[in-house]
């Protein structure tokens, strides 16, 4: 009989747990430009060993941009440098090629198209966002950051890749607004589909 409490604890300790991850993941956040222009979002998606990011965005410079996790979730227009640095709580070097990194932070250069659009997938090895110290809603959260140039992926201390151009707020505040303003790559979507 002892078992039964024991096992209806556990019971709704998972149930709790679920409820929390629903809370987290997906994560969806807007993304804006230096005159706070939305344009586009990345959604952030819990993962066994990794939180994967789809990344939507349009108005960029045609090429490749670096886009990184940054320490504070703030994103004050119109250099974002109210982000901090790249995300690093294991205190690595910057650089995905770098034998001494990388910053948790770090991620792949992306690619805008012709159009200055980009839709692409990136992972984050060890990050989560459920409790920790890798966590990337710790404390009250962090950012996400497209630069004007390619990362190099060893210059110290953030790739040389240029200004800030995009950002967004990662924190469950951020996700949770009721009135979230429309991401404008949707309505561009929907316009090619009427066109075809």
């Amino acid at each position: 009989m002892k078992r039964f409490p024991i096992l209806l604890f556990i019971f709704s300790l998972c149930i709790l747990s679920a409820c929390k991850d629903n809370t987290r993941s997906p994560l969806e956040v807007r993304l804006y430009n230096a005159d706070n222009d939305a344009v586009g979002t990345a959604t952030f998606k819990e993962q066994a060993d990794k939180v994967t990011v789809h990344v939507t965005a349009e108005g960029l410079t045609p090429g490749f941009h670096g886009i990184h996790i940054h320490e504070y979730p703030a994103c004050e227009g119109p250099d974002f440098q109210t982000a901090g640095n790249h995300f690093n709580p294991k205190g690595k070097d910057h650089g995905l090629m770098n034998p001494k990194g990388a910053h948790l932070g770090d991620m792949p250069n992306i690619e805008a198209d012709p159009s200055g659009a980009v839709d692409v997938e990136l992972d984050i090895p060890e990050a989560t966002l459920m409790d920790g110290n890798t966590s990337l809603l710790r404390e009250n959260g962090t950012s996400i950051i497209i630069h004007e140039k390619q990362d190099d992926g060893i210059s110290q201390p953030a790739g040389d890749a240029g200004n800030r151009v995009v950002c967004g707020v990662i924190s469950l505040d951020e996700s949770n607004q009721e009135n979230k303003p429309t991401d404008p790559t949707e309505v561009d979507k929907e316009e090619e589909k009427k066109g075809k």
